[in-house]
């Protein structure tokens, strides 16, 4: 396959899982401003969801005040802002085009639609009074496209390709999600005090945001208890969002692309992988949990150069 079909391939997937990424952090974020707490903590929230994508300078430098509004204008449809559901929308739907030949008329149909029909949705102006209904829609479409793709791709290179984005995308969310709202929330950096477990609504908000609550109360069947928020979405293979599942995707479909100059890839991926499986929760917890996501962030970002170098750049004779 050549780089650049691989490149957009994989740039496809990981916009439609970036847009529903945004669209779960707005959508927790608006919902928890319900609740009844002080301005301070209601500006904290507001900026998690900009720190979580590192937008807070390019907000600073468009807005002048810190508002619900103008948070949701600037995450959902600001054009200059590249993390924005609408840019993702965008670039997922144009990424899909330049590959039209590579992936099934479904999964084309499916991913154009959503780029139309989201337009159409700004353009009513009525957004605004219920974004909620426009964030379920967005996760909606974004379930639709990864359902398609698995339920119509012939699995080759351009199905991995596909898988791998939606993979690593989902890792450095999860990541990003635990540690901006753990810090964001006057949380210390270290270890989860014990003051902290009658934080029933802190702690729902987080297990919400990746849709982990039901399979948290599956799993251990007790009260919200921080560690073992954090062991869930870290550690647990079969949370489908935690850190863990989604190392073993991409170590999974990085072994099915294989070739003679990606063994420095796979073998990083498959070290971080194997750190994540045999790591105890009280070993994060003891390192500082900011500080374990913080190390894990940067070698997410390792790791995604080194699939760009390995598989998505043209190389030069």
């Amino acid at each position: 396959m050549l780089s650049r079909t691989a490149d957009h391939l994989f740039w496809m997937a990981r916009y439609m899982e970036r847009a529903e990424n945004t669209a779960r952090m707005l959508d927790v974020t608006l919902k928890a401003l319900l609740l009844p707490q002080s301005e301070e903590s209601a500006l904290r929230s507001q900026r998690a969801v900009l720190d979580i994508s590192e937008l807070g300078q390019a907000f600073a430098e468009r807005y002048d005040a810190l508002t619900p509004e103008n948070v949701l204008r600037f995450m959902v449809t600001d054009a200059d802002n590249p993390s924005s559901i609408l840019r993702c929308l965008q670039a997922a739907r144009e990424n899909a085009r330049a590959v039209r030949g590579a992936i099934t008329t479904e999964s084309w149909e499916t991913i154009n639609h959503t780029w139309l029909e989201f337009g159409n949705r700004l353009a009513e102006n009525g957004w605004l009074q219920d974004p909620n209904a426009l964030f379920e829609w967005v996760k909606f479409r974004s379930h639709l496209s990864r359902g398609v793709t698995l339920g119509t791709a012939l699995q080759d290179g351009a199905f991995y390709f596909t898988q791998l984005g939606t993979f690593l995308e989902r890792a450095d969310n999860t990541a990003r999600i635990l540690d901006v709202r753990f810090v964001s929330g006057g949380r210390e950096t270290g270890t989860v005090s014990a003051a902290q477990l009658d934080d029933f609504y802190y702690w729902t908000s987080i297990l919400s945001s990746v849709s982990a609550l039901e399979i948290y109360r599956q799993v251990y069947r007790d009260v919200l208890a921080p560690e073992r928020v954090v062991e869930l979405l870290i550690l647990n293979p079969s949370m489908p969002r935690s850190l863990l599942a989604s190392l073993d995707g991409v170590v999974t479909n990085l072994a099915m692309l294989t070739t003679q100059n990606s063994m420095e890839c796979e073998r990083y991926a498959g070290k971080l992988r194997a750190e994540l499986l045999f790591s105890d929760i009280r070993d994060v917890l003891d390192q500082g949990l900011h500080e374990y996501l913080t190390q894990f962030l940067a070698r997410m970002y390792v790791l995604g150069n080194k699939i760009s170098t390995t598989f998505l750049l043209p190389t030069t004779v």
